[in-house]
């Protein structure tokens, strides 16, 4: 069962975790036998290139790093902390426009407007996280040569695997309505046994609360997945401004 998902480490936990819960994917230890480990599912994610650039920013003397714009123009880099204020705030207001967005989900019974709906929320989440993931590649690369090589790092890692995590998530709007149809035919049995007539698609109900609850959840969980890399970027900010000061 959604084998993708499961086998390849491609979905954090707590979005693999949900989905196990919901039962539209088995859960994460049900097939450990056959499970690769993160470094082998990673090996099958990276091609002959990628390997070539991640081994290029990995072994860059440190001295000859470049440091976005201003090694462009032959400017020193230089350690900001206002900048890292600004970009810590830029990623505060883009998760919290991204999550007051997820909280409007359709109230349709109809599947279709939700799939639209889903899918128009990961259109917005890779068009507000990547610019966000830019500049904070940049507000570190200011702050040392070192962490100019790591901003390289994840700037090869996000090209090298954008694609496949961008296939990987896309099966999300799917596993929702997956877990959909178990709602409302878990409605349509119970209207039988109640002796009404079932409705195809059931009508509003509590079912249909439950399963905006759930798609909300499944936004919520992928958003904080997307944004992991962000996180890590932000945090290793945080770390050389708390070292230089």
């Amino acid at each position: 069962m959604d084998q993708g998902l499961r086998s390849t480490g491609s979905i954090g936990p707590s979005l693999a975790g949900l989905l196990a819960q919901l039962a539209v994917i088995d859960k994460p230890g049900d097939s450990a036998a056959g499970k690769p480990s993160f470094v082998d599912g990673m090996g099958q994610w990276l091609g002959w290139a990628d390997a070539i650039a991640l081994s290029t920013a990995l072994h860059a003397p440190l001295d000859k790093l470049p440091t976005d714009q201003e090694a462009g123009a032959g400017v020193r880099p230089r350690r900001s902390n206002s900048s890292a204020t600004m970009v810590r705030r830029e990623f505060e207001r883009v998760r919290a426009e991204l999550v007051r967005a997820i909280e409007d989900t359709p109230s349709d019974a109809d599947f279709a407007p939700h799939r639209r709906r889903y899918r128009a929320l990961q259109q917005s989440m890779e068009a507000g996280i990547g610019p966000l993931r830019t500049r904070l590649r940049e507000a570190l690369a200011r702050q040392s040569p070192a962490m100019g090589r790591l901003a390289a790092l994840d700037a090869v890692m996000d090209e090298a695997l954008r694609e496949r995590e961008q296939s990987v998530l896309s099966q999300m709007p799917s596993l929702l309505q997956k877990h959909y149809e178990h709602l409302g035919a878990g409605h349509r049995a119970s209207a039988v046994h109640a002796g009404e007539a079932p409705d195809t698609p059931p009508p509003p109900g509590p079912w249909l609360a439950e399963f905006r609850r759930d798609m909300q959840r499944m936004l919520l969980a992928e958003l904080d997945l997307r944004l992991q890399p962000a996180v890590g970027l932000l945090e290793a900010l945080h770390h050389a401004l708390t070292k230089v000061s």
